[in-house]
């Protein structure tokens, strides 16, 4: 298994769409956000929330762009190469789970660098650990949420399935502006997407609380769900291979 996720990661980082979605375009919004007054509140407050925002923002597209890449998988034959090897499904979906979660590192890094290069963002050891490991480890069920999409649909239509539902889970879920800003339905709505809980974990750490357990269970709970997509995704593109 470690020499198949070695393979998987290579082949994600040689993809030009990672560069662009997973590290150039978290950046740049985030300096626009941060230089124009976009974000609002003090520019130390404004800096900090979008730091982890678009760091979050980061982490997701290239999540899902490990995904995107399945369904040309499928149609050049790995999956049918894969089934032929020792690997079981559970095997073959985890490691594609390793290595979107060993991809976003650099979306992470480059925005949390500018952040502190750029805006002169300061935080306690401590605060960064925390913000580093609750970015990493909260992509996982964005990675298995894309694999699922991958292994249901075909190539162009899972690449676009995974930018749109990026793209709205960064909307709805308050990457791009506070759902303070929202109104009542839409703030409600937001507060059950995990991709507000996935940022929200990491707020609350900026702000030198413990993660809200309510953001835990709501990510969790999106976890199982989209472990399951995967699972069944894998199995009947298997099926269909």
């Amino acid at each position: 298994m470690p020499g198949y996720i070695r393979l998987e990661l290579v082949r994600s980082l040689r993809d030009g769409g990672y560069i662009v979605f997973g590290v150039i375009m978290p950046v740049v919004m985030y300096l626009l956000f941060t230089n124009l007054g976009i974000t609002p509140g003090d520019k130390h407050d404004a800096a900090l929330f979008a730091m982890v925002s678009m760091a979050a923002y980061g982490a997701l597209g290239s999540a899902f762009n490990n995904g995107s890449g399945i369904a040309e998988d499928r149609a050049a034959g790995w999956l049918r190469q894969l089934r032929l090897t020792p690997l079981t499904p559970a095997q073959v979906v985890a490691g594609k789970v390793v290595t979107g979660v060993l991809g976003v590192v650099p979306s992470i890094a480059a925005v949390l660098l500018t952040g502190v290069l750029v805006n002169h963002v300061t935080l306690t050891a401590a605060q960064w650990v925390q913000i580093v490991a609750l970015l990493w480890v909260g992509t996982v069920p964005f990675s298995l949420l894309g694999l699922g999409n991958g292994y249901r649909l075909s190539g162009q239509t899972a690449s676009m399935a995974n930018l749109a539902t990026m793209l709205g889970l960064a909307i709805v879920g308050g990457l791009w502006i506070p759902t303070t800003n929202f109104p009542d339905w839409l703030r409600a709505i937001a507060e059950w997407t995990p991709s507000n809980s996935y940022a929200s974990l990491s707020w609350h750490a900026v702000a030198g609380e413990a993660p809200g357990l309510r953001e835990t269970a709501v990510l969790a709970g999106w976890l199982v769900v989209f472990g399951l997509y995967a699972m069944y995704g894998y199995r009947r593109a298997g099926r269909t291979a």
